[in-house]
């Protein structure tokens, strides 16, 4: 117990002070317990092959596969549609949503499916990441108090009362707090957010590719929309005679004749009366542009709707490599815009950088161009080996026929966890459905697990698993309840109520509660109380972690969120102390006799 303790206080003094990383703190703690004998080496590995590591992994590739079929593209859309960069309707619709589809499935799932969108809406709306993915992953936790079969904890607590011959709860018994909870979870972040949430550091500073492209080639971020009327002289000719590139310095996106865009149009293309042009380019050259062939320029956009999403269009930074095809020739030569249907904006060409109309020139290995089109065609120029694009993230292309499929997948896992199956088993299954279905590759799936998220939940396991082996919680607890024995009801409810969430920050939630609930079911039998108020209230303050980035749901999303600690230590302890007073006080009016 005494190793155990030592253990535990280094881990917490790691983590609080971020000496090492989190996954290096699991590490040498189940190190440190294998050393010191206290577990056996195959207790202290087997957090690699339990439930909760293969659940998550097997998650993680379903969110690739659900990001690459672009399936959270319609919902982080609409959010940025209804909600704009307002901040706040931003966090309530993630919370609503997030929130209520974690009471029917595991918080770990309802945040791997919302993190694309997020990061979407992030991307869109341009809020800051820090701004957004903690409330997901604390919406994603609430959400699992709105149902008897939201979290591990409650299940197990109408198990625990049916073993104990005691009535069991109905599934929406503990809706109310639950929908008290997720509300002052949005209350909170709308309110205090600017201070809970960090604001200085790498995580809130963070530009994303775009903004780094933008800001290092002073790339022009607006697109413009220019309609053709009869009778311009613009009619009947091309981009190249009319000097679009070299007398205006401008680029053409896109042309629409009636619903059909042609994006990128090649320079002998030749311009009608009706089209609409979507223009790149400086103000002083789009006004000469305008005036010189009596174009209208529409204030409304909306008409090229992708050139307006930042998850369907931007700048791409592509190298022409060694033993390119494309190196010795030229842009006119190559027809990269009729190749690929992308407009090349800017070329870095022996230490120099050209702007305008750079078609003739022959480019060399090394050379870098900077080009604007859809992902899905920059994605395309991958292919051949005649470019590398830098920056793949933003720039992978996504195979909307597969969307049905990736939903049909994950689908299925859910049926399997409902069917009774183990929620590892029901996940890997619909994980393999999805590499079967060739909605992703092997390689896809092996790039999509986040390895510290892995190693740090599964070197957290065996510390709690050594807290159960050596009788440091039961001992614990037990000294505790003893001494509440005849106290006031409201110090009684606390103090479960804090235990609970104590234990529940080192270990799993469920060990939590296989520790705690026997514990106040037999405190209650001995005082003469009602045990079902009490076994309640273990299950919801089990889910109470959020100070310490130990939970599954906040260890994944930590990363994504570039958060410290710290952040969370901040955060969390608001979030932990309302969590606590709502849970004791309606407990307390509400479910206790």
């Amino acid at each position: 117990m005494t190793i155990v303790l030592l253990i535990l206080a280094g881990v917490i003094i790691m983590l609080v002070t971020e000496l090492l990383r989190i996954d290096m703190i699991a590490l040498l703690a189940l190190l440190a317990l294998a050393w010191s004998g206290v577990i056996t080496p195959a207790e202290a590995l087997s957090g690699f092959s339990s439930n909760t590591v293969i659940a998550i992994i097997a998650l993680m590739i379903m969110g690739q596969g659900i990001t690459q079929t672009g399936m959270m593209d319609r919902f982080s859309a609409a959010v940025t549609r209804l909600a704009g960069a307002n901040r706040g309707k931003t966090i309530t619709m993630i919370f609503l949503a997030s929130g209520s589809l974690s009471a029917f499935i595991q918080n770990v799932g309802s945040a791997i499916l919302f993190l694309p969108a997020v990061l979407g809406i992030s991307r869109r709306g341009k809020i800051p990441q820090t701004d957004l993915i903690m409330p997901l992953g604390f919406a994603a936790i609430l959400g699992g108090t709105l149902t008897m079969t939201g979290s591990g904890p409650l299940i197990l607590a109408n198990d625990f009362l049916r073993n104990a011959g005691l009535s069991p709860f109905g599934l929406f018994a503990v809706t109310p707090i639950g929908l008290v909870l997720l509300s002052c979870g949005i209350v909170l972040f709308l309110s205090l957010g600017r201070f809970l949430l960090p604001r200085s550091g790498a995580a809130a500073t963070s530009k994303s590719l775009q903004q780094e492209l933008i800001e290092a080639w002073s790339l022009p971020l607006t697109v413009h929309h220019a309609a053709i009327p009869a009778g311009s002289t613009l009619i009947g000719k091309t981009p190249e005679q009319i000097g679009i590139w070299s007398q205006y310095r401008l680029n053409i996106l896109g042309l629409l004749r009636e619903k059909t865009i042609e994006y990128a149009p090649w320079r002998e293309s030749r311009f009608e009366a009706g089209q609409y042009i979507a223009l790149l380019g400086e103000d002083e050259g789009l006004k000469h542009f305008t005036e010189d062939f009596g174009l209208h320029l529409e204030r409304k956009q909306g008409r090229f709707k992708a050139f307006e999403d930042p998850g369907e269009a931007g700048f791409a930074e592509v190298i022409i490599p060694p033993r390119s095809a494309v190196a010795g020739s030229t842009i006119r030569q190559y027809n990269l815009r009729r190749r690929f249907g992308v407009e090349p904006v800017a070329l870095f060409h022996r230490g120099e950088l050209i702007r305008g109309d750079f078609s003739d020139v022959r480019v060399a290995a090394g050379d870098t161009f900077i080009v604007h089109g859809l992902w899905e065609k920059i994605a395309d120029m991958k292919t051949g080996g005649n470019f590398v694009l830098v920056n793949p993230r933003e720039g992978d292309k996504k195979d909307r026929s597969k969307v049905g499929i990736a939903a049909l997948c994950f689908a299925f896992a859910i049926f399997l966890t409902l069917g009774g199956l183990p929620i590892s088993i029901s996940f890997l299954s619909g994980a393999v459905a999805m590499i079967l279905a060739r909605v992703l590759s092997f390689e896809d799936a092996y790039g999509a697990v986040d390895w510290r998220v892995v190693f740090f939940i599964a070197g957290m396991i065996p510390l709690g698993a050594a807290i159960q082996k050596t009788g440091t919680a039961s001992i614990l607890a037990e000294k505790v309840m003893t001494g509440l024995a005849g106290g006031h009801p409201l110090v009684l409810l606390a103090t479960v109520s804090g235990v609970s969430t104590l234990f529940s920050l080192f270990m799993s939630n469920i060990a939590a509660m296989v520790i705690l609930a026997p514990l106040v079911i037999g405190m209650a039998n001995v005082g003469g109380l009602d045990p079902r108020p009490l076994v309640l209230l273990v299950a919801l303050s089990a889910a109470n972690s959020f100070v310490l980035p130990t939970h599954q749901v906040n260890a994944l999303l930590k990363s994504f969120g570039g958060y410290r600690n710290r952040d969370y230590l901040k955060a969390g302890s608001a979030m932990t102390i309302v969590f606590h007073l709502i849970v004791v006080v309606m407990i307390l009016l509400f479910y206790s006799k």
